[in-house]
């Protein structure tokens, strides 16, 4: 009998989880707390922006035309448990509010309203991030409450979603990594899996703890790449050195990789910098803190990046931002999103609208999040219109629609033809043709 698959937590990771799983060939259902998202998702729409997942949802919501009504959402746990073999939990782990630990409560209330339901055999699969450890513990919690005892089991596989390719890496992964106590919970994944893993993707079956650590462990590994580049940025900026050069030598070297090696104003979203401050607090309590204290200066470089950028505008507006008009192209922590979760882009935008500057900001997805986070911001709807009589201009989220930019009758907007390229994204050449002064971070004679 094919398996029936529940998604707890319909935000980013379970909306897509839900989507894909049907997309597999399962029945899905959804479960959320709030009945907004789950009747907006019953229409098969997304409440953000994610390329290819609201198709992917109108493909299989029950109830909507032409669908094959494999997927459906709910608020209800007593239907949930009934329905499911398989229950995948994807709800939210943040940063505890004034410190760097995760807050697991939401992942704790899942299991702690979940098990008690559970009165058959089961298995329980976390993929939210979380603190190396919780598997044991939540394992221990499951069986203690679940009527179905040892035959409520629990598993842990740690997403690995790139947002804007979200929909791809679940369909078709790169690797799936199951913590697992039994060979039960491994057949039961693999059985979950078959389709990815028949067309060759890698399964690394290994214990709870590490499954816990592959997701956190890579998270640091790629910040730590991040601020590696840009702290290289900081040299070439005291050197008179390009950046951009420099990356491209290194990238050669195989051992090294040209991927993420772009310096720019860093890195933000929902996870990165919440997911390494919390490995560190974690270390902390297990006693190795000394392990992990290079990720102190990985996110103070970070955050470093951004207080450059404002300070580059700042010199650009001869050392005050008071009665100046600063465009600022970007404010989604990256392109193909809406998110603005510890945005750089309107982190920057923001310091320096607090240090008197009038600033007008456009992102093609992610105006309206930007103005439920900084609503005193201005806003245009389109690049052109945010141009519009500015004397700077800084590009802080590298939308293939700003490339195709005219720098040519965008000088004839501006009052001052003046741009700033926060993510070495932008090729100099037809800007300073058309009479712009471009500069770019970490590259002061380029």
């Amino acid at each position: 009998m094919t398996l029936k698959i529940t998604v707890i937590g319909t935000g980013y990771l379970g909306a897509t989880h839900a989507a894909a799983m049907a997309e597999l060939g399962f029945e899905v259902l959804g479960l959320d707390v709030v009945e907004e998202k789950v009747e907006l998702l019953s229409t098969g729409r997304v409440p953000m922006y994610e390329p290819g997942l609201e198709d992917l949802l109108r493909k299989h919501v029950a109830g909507v035309e032409g669908a094959s009504g494999r997927l459906r959402f709910t608020t209800d746990w007593d239907e949930l448990a009934a329905f499911g073999d398989v229950h995948f939990v994807c709800v939210n782990t943040p940063q505890k509010h004034g410190e760097y630990g995760c807050d697991m409560s939401f992942v704790d209330a899942a299991i702690d309203t979940l098990a008690p339901r559970l009165d058959r055999p089961c298995l329980v699969v976390g993929k939210s991030t979380v603190p190396v450890g919780s598997a044991a513990r939540l394992a221990r919690r499951l069986a203690e409450l679940a009527p179905a005892g040892e035959q409520a089991e629990l598993a842990w596989n740690p997403e690995f979603l790139r947002e804007g390719f979200a929909v791809e890496d679940t369909l078709r992964p790169d690797r799936i990594v199951v913590g697992v106590a039994s060979d039960r919970a491994e057949k039961v994944l693999r059985e979950v899996y078959a389709t990815p893993l028949d067309s060759g993707t890698p399964f690394v079956v290994a214990d709870y703890p590490t499954a816990e650590l592959v997701k956190t462990s890579a998270n640091a590994f790629l910040a730590t790449k991040i601020s590696f580049i840009n702290a290289m940025a900081e040299i070439c900026e005291a050197a008179g050195g390009d950046v951009v050069k420099l990356a491209e030598a290194i990238g050669y070297d195989e051992r090294i990789g040209r991927k993420f090696l772009r310096a720019g104003i860093g890195f933000g979203g929902g996870c990165l910098p919440k997911d390494i401050r919390a490995f560190m607090a974690r270390a902390g309590e297990l006693g190795v803190d000394q392990a992990l204290t290079f990720l102190r200066e990985v996110d103070s470089i970070n955050m470093r990046r951004r207080a450059h950028m404002v300070e580059l505008a700042r010199d650009a507006c001869d050392g005050s931002f008071l009665g100046r008009r600063i465009a600022v192209l970007g404010a989604a922590f990256k392109p193909d999103s809406d998110d603005v979760r510890d945005s750089p882009a309107l982190n920057v935008a923001g310091q320096i609208h607090l240090q008197g500057g009038q600033v007008t900001v456009y992102d093609p997805k992610g105006m309206a999040n930007a103005r439920s986070v900084f609503p005193t911001l201005r806003y245009a709807e389109s690049a052109e219109e945010a141009l519009r009589g500015a004397d700077i201009v800084l590009h802080l989220t590298e939308w293939p629609e700003f490339r195709a930019l005219d720098p040519g009758h965008l000088a004839t907007v501006v009052t001052r033809p003046h741009l700033i390229d926060g993510r070495n994204t932008l090729d100099p050449a037809p800007w300073r043709a058309a009479g712009w002064t471009f500069r770019a971070m970490g590259r002061p004679a380029a």
